[in-house]
């Protein structure tokens, strides 16, 4: 048989052209396949364990945020998350902070974390009413702060939740709550009502911790804040059960009711006994309590007794508080008979 014709050389350059794009689309379609599994691929998992917290100072560079990754075993490359990061431009818009990352995350769920700053948050709450001591109490309890602290003057802190960063000093949240009462303080200082029985701000937080500890009724506070004032104006004795309480155990809870002797025992807290306002706070009174006595209800009450339900009846003549008086005592036999129907 004779010898077939070499082809057209146009026609084995297509050929050749044909076969260079085949090769050079699967050579795309390979590193199209490397990138994706690289951005969004199942991560490391560091050593078996479950999710992983890192922390990244602010004014860390993409090459020292990589290294940390790295190190932390929540990445494989740090070559490849600062080229990750470098093509996306996340590289300038990574935030500092403390970051949770879950076991196997991808490099791309890494990334979007870090740019849109979900950091982890952590939180610590004083309750409106606790004396100093137990302030303190609470932050050394809390495992993630740092440091220990002595305790600050009465009345001294605002009764808040307040956010902190994993590691920080206790020194450090403290002197913010000093700084939030500071600046509260001042606020409603400017805005006060005028021809109040006080002069300082002080002594307005004086009176505001016993509005705290008399009623956890928001909309109860600036009327018993209003018998206060008259009872101050009248220069008659606050007759308030928070201080004999304070003068006893610095405020820490009794477990039990007070005792005559108590009420009658010749203390500087005695407020049963000595009228005006007591030698300094019995806790650190919130917002609400401090804005209740700088603005008080103009009322002509002098007295409150508890209801039973949550809530106080207020009177302005000893009259009608003693029927209140009468009516809680009633509501008490009740509430016990109920409670030990055979005694």
């Amino acid at each position: 048989m004779a010898a077939q014709p070499a082809p057209p050389k146009p026609a084995r350059l297509v050929a050749f052209l044909g076969g260079l794009l085949a090769t050079l689309l699967l050579v795309g379609l390979f590193a199209a396949a490397l990138v994706g599994w690289t951005m969004y691929g199942p991560g490391p998992t560091p050593n078996g364990r479950g999710d992983t917290i890192v922390s990244l100072d602010s004014g860390s560079g993409v090459s020292e945020i990589a290294g940390k990754l790295k190190r932390a075993g929540v990445i494989r490359s740090a070559d490849s998350f600062r080229l990750a990061a470098k093509l996306t431009g996340a590289d300038r818009s990574l935030r500092a902070g403390e970051y949770q990352f879950k076991s196997g995350a991808s490099l791309n769920s890494i990334i979007q974390m870090m740019k849109s700053g979900a950091v982890v948050r952590h939180f610590v709450t004083v309750p409106e009413g606790r004396t100093s001591a137990m302030a303190v109490r609470i932050l050394m309890a809390e495992p993630l702060l740092t440091g220990k602290v002595t305790t600050p003057p009465e009345g001294s802190l605002l009764p808040e939740t307040y956010e902190f960063s994993r590691g920080e000093s206790r020194a450090a949240v403290l002197q913010r709550m000093m700084d939030a009462r500071d600046k509260v303080l001042k606020q409603l200082w400017a805005t006060r009502a005028q021809g109040l029985p006080f002069n300082t701000p002080d002594e307005a937080i004086n009176l505001a911790a016993i509005v705290e500890k008399e009623t956890r009724l928001g909309e109860e506070r600036p009327h018993v804040a209003g018998v206060y004032i008259n009872r101050l104006r009248a220069g008659v004795p606050l007759a308030a059960d928070p201080t004999i309480i304070y003068g006893i155990s610095g405020g820490e809870p009794l477990g039990r009711g007070i005792r005559r002797s108590e009420l009658d025992s010749d203390t500087p807290w005695n407020s049963y006994k000595h009228a005006g306002l007591p030698p300094g706070p019995i806790a650190n009174p919130g917002r609400a309590s401090i804005a209740a006595v700088l603005n008080p209800l103009v009322t002509k009450d002098l007295y409150f007794v508890a209801t039973g339900k949550g809530g106080h009846a207020f009177a302005a003549t000893a009259a009608e508080h003693d029927r209140n008086v009468a009516k809680w005592r009633e509501f008490e036999a009740a509430q016990k008979a109920r409670e030990h129907p055979d005694a």
